[in-house]
């Protein structure tokens, strides 16, 4: 039996890469012409493998007749044309679940780092200034209070583990959690005058897009901190920068922003912002388990089963 025909977005771990090899004749668009799959090659392929940062766009769907499924490695599927391939009658899956627990704990080291001034007590220590004094001190983290913005899966992740510092949780979204034993607020605004700690779990997309302004950290104050483990897009990084610059809010922790991975250069002279490449879901574990769910769902779609994470 021929195999299907998958166009790969981006490349994935050599594991991954191995698997869908074995199974699927694979077209990597990263060695492909500025025009992508050759003309000949465009009708016969069933499949799309991409990313979460990646995506798929209305111009690559335009030219792939036959397409039937497009699995994303990753849970923010912002980035594909959800409208044309619901139009089209194409599958989309994503990987979600898997990469719960690993983004809650990048939330709460990248809290701490950036409270208790973790990079800065490392370079202490480095430079040999600790001979000549300490650091300032610091704010605390455990007795605070966490504003999470969007308690889906994630965000439900980050409450039960943050829990365990025994803060008092409140959470912004469209409507109450009944079984959340966590504050509700309605008004991100709100939730963040009176939050210590703000955590974006939120989705990326038009929603969404710069939904923490001047306003929101405005209210979150000069003693308030920013944790972002969603999308980059959901900050006003305009607004951001110029609050960590004035000072106007504590410190964030930062593993999302806008045009990753060519991020402002302002971030990077600023000595209260700690700033990840886009790790929340990078471990070992997770990855491998986000790449066989991607192949799980492949071989559903063409075993004629249900999709195991289908998003349409």
């Amino acid at each position: 039996m021929m195999k299907p025909d998958l166009l790969m977005m981006g490349s994935y771990p050599d594991g991954d890469m191995e698997a869908l090899s074995s199974a699927y004749r694979l077209h990597k668009l990263w060695e492909l012409g500025s025009d992508g799959p050759a003309v000949s090659i465009r009708p016969l392929i069933r499949a799309i493998a991409t990313r979460g940062d990646l995506g798929v766009d209305a111009q690559t769907l335009e030219i792939l007749p036959h397409l039937e499924i497009i699995a994303c490695y990753g849970v923010g599927v912002d980035a594909i044309d959800l409208d044309m391939a619901r139009a089209r009658g194409i599958r989309v899956t994503n990987t979600p679940e898997v990469l719960n627990g690993d983004v809650a704990d990048l939330a709460i080291g990248l809290a701490l780092a950036a409270m208790r001034r973790i990079p800065t007590g490392d370079a202490h220590v480095r430079s040999g200034a600790w001979a000549k004094g300490n650091p300032p001190l610091t704010p605390r983290l455990h007795g605070k209070k966490l504003g999470i913005a969007g308690l889906g899966r994630i965000g439900s992740t980050v409450a039960r583990r943050f829990s365990g510092f025994d803060m008092d949780i409140g959470y912004f979204g469209r409507s109450p959690h009944e079984d959340a034993p966590y504050r509700f607020f309605d008004d991100l605004t709100a939730l963040a005058a009176w939050a210590d700690l703000l955590v974006l779990t939120l989705p990326g997309g038009a929603a969404t897009q710069k939904i923490v302004g001047k306003e929101v950290l405005q209210a979150l104050g000069p003693e308030g901190y920013l944790v972002n483990v969603s999308r980059g897009t959901t900050v006003d990084e305009e607004a951001l920068l110029q609050a960590l610059e004035a000072r106007t809010i504590a410190g964030a922790g930062l593993d999302v922003f806008w045009n990753e991975p060519r991020i402002d250069p302002r971030f990077a002279r600023l000595d209260n912002v700690v700033l990840q490449p886009h790790l929340g879901s990078a471990t070992i574990e997770t990855r491998r388990a986000m790449g066989q769910l991607v192949r799980d769902n492949l071989t559903a779609h063409f075993a004629g089963l249900p999709l195991l994470t289908p998003v349409i």
